[in-house]
């Protein structure tokens, strides 16, 4: 009998302790991730300055580096030049159209006292017309010289967005951080040559990082965009860290259970992708596993 009941108070122990281990189950799994940016050339050349290396901190608008635009900067300068040229081109018409107003000024004069005198009988009318079409033919010429400042306008304009062009090139020959993060790869070196568009490095602001994990469609009713829930990641070999966590995405189409979150028989299950943020005290990494508890509301 009293073996019985020892028997029965182990049963029961165990009981306890199972329904103790289901309780406290984690309702997914997943891995840790980040928002990674690769980080591109804007420029063409050759790399004179990068010295940054895998793992070090970065601010943002940190100029890091700089691509030899010496080329563009000539170019800008000619096109100056020509611009200059173009503008001195412009003063030329405005001297011709000044002289000519002047010659107009004063045949206007001489206009005034042949009218004078021709009302005296002391001038005669061919006088008059001949001041007249000498007056006609000085504003053709103001007209004919007025009408070479809109080409010459044009190629002002066409030079200054040539500088404007050349002085944004060379501003991204500047190699400029966008984001404060951490170097996770490097892909070039210094006194390599650049192409536009050729990656550089890869940054990740690992200050939230964010788990991933997946869903059965029973319990997606349970969790909500917006709501807390407990993250796990493994502490040490037996143990498990703690932290809290905000669901910020949760995926709106079905997928099979990626191969590597469940055992075979699990991985034909459909199950939804959810994305918690997790702030990040240096602990976590890219790529480690992690797990959830939802919050009971």
């Amino acid at each position: 009998m009293e073996k019985r009941f020892i028997a029965l108070i182990i049963l029961l122990l165990l009981l306890g302790a199972s329904c103790s281990n289901d309780k406290d189950k984690p309702d997914a799994y997943g891995s840790f991730e980040a928002t990674e940016i690769t980080v591109s050339a804007l420029a063409n050349g050759k790399i004179m300055l990068f010295n940054i290396e895998e793992g070090q901190l970065l601010d943002s608008n940190q100029m890091i580096g700089f691509i030899d635009t010496t080329d563009l900067h000539l170019k800008k300068l000619q096109t100056i030049g020509q611009k200059e040229v173009t503008m001195s081109r412009r003063e030329d018409l405005e001297s011709q159209i000044a002289v000519q107003e002047q010659n107009r000024d004063n045949i206007l004069i001489e206009k005034k006292r042949v009218i004078n005198l021709l009302k005296d009988g002391a001038a005669t009318t061919k006088q008059l017309d001949d001041i007249n079409s000498s007056l006609s033919m000085i504003e053709k010429q103001i007209a004919s010289i007025k009408t070479q400042f809109g080409g010459v306008d044009n190629q002002v304009a066409s030079t200054d967005q040539q500088i404007a062009q050349f002085r944004e090139s060379i501003k991204n020959g500047r190699i400029v951080n966008p984001v404060k993060g951490t170097v996770l790869t490097k892909f070039a070196e210094n006194n390599e040559v650049a192409t536009y568009g050729k990656p550089l490095y890869k940054i990740a602001d690992l200050r939230e990082m964010l788990l991933r994990v997946y869903v059965s469609g029973s319990q997606l009713p349970n969790i909500r965009i917006g709501d807390r829930v407990e993250v796990r990641y493994d502490k040490d070999e037996q143990t498990n860290a703690k932290t809290g966590g905000i669901v910020s995405w949760i995926s709106q189409t079905a997928e099979f259970t990626p191969k590597t979150i469940q055992t075979k028989e699990e991985r034909v299950n459909l199950v939804y992708a959810v994305k918690v943020r997790v702030q990040n005290d240096g602990a976590l990494k890219i790529g480690m596993p992690g797990e959830i508890k939802l919050i009971a509301h």
